[in-house]
Formats: C-alpha cells, structure tokens, sequence
C-alpha cells in the first residue's frame, strides 16, 4: 500500500504539469490554426503580449522556489510545479491582453 502511495506522489507533480502544458498548447494552437492570436498596434505592447507566458513562467518558478525554502517541500517539484502555475496564469493574462478593445 505504501508503494503505491509513493507512486502516486511521484507522478502526481508530472499529471498535473503535463495537463496544464497541454491544455497551454493546445489552447495556442487552436488560436493560431483560426488566425485569432493576438495582434498589438504598437511594438512595445506586441512585445509585452509575447513574453506574457514566459514571464508567468518565470515568476511562477520564482514563487515556487521561495515557497519550498519557506515550507518544507521538495525544491523540484515546487519549482516544476510553480512553472506550471505561471504558464497558466500568463495563458489567462495572453487572452485577456489580447483582445481587441472596443472603440465607442
């Protein structure tokens, strides 16, 4: 019983992150295969819709590493974990930012 609890622990970090990095992609992929991803007029908020998911990323590796030095948990899997979360969040904020704004 104990092994399969172990097993469980070890795979459920990789479940969790797979699911998320595929509902990422396939969610861009969908954009892109219907020519709606987003489109800035000016360069520099062109470039800040760019980097939105890699920055999630980023900060999200960040908050995970400072999250494993405060609680005991295992410095990869909050890392890992953390990324995951960061994806998904810079994912929401690429559609947010992306939409078109609507002139009155």
């Amino acid at each position: 019983m104990e092994a399969a609890l172990e097993i469980v622990r070890i795979l459920y970090p990789l479940i969790i992150v797979g699911g998320i990095a595929i509902f990422v992609v396939m969610g861009m992929k969908q954009k892109y295969e219907k020519g709606t991803l987003g489109k800035k007029e000016s360069k520099g908020a062109q470039n800040l819709l760019d980097s939105l998911i890699p920055l999630g990323m980023l900060f999200g590796c960040a908050v995970g590493v400072v999250l494993s030095v405060i609680f005991p948990i295992s410095l990869l899997a909050s890392g890992s974990n953390g990324s995951a979360v960061g994806l998904l969040v810079g994912y929401f904020a690429y559609e947010m930012f992306s939409k078109k704004e609507e002139s009155y």
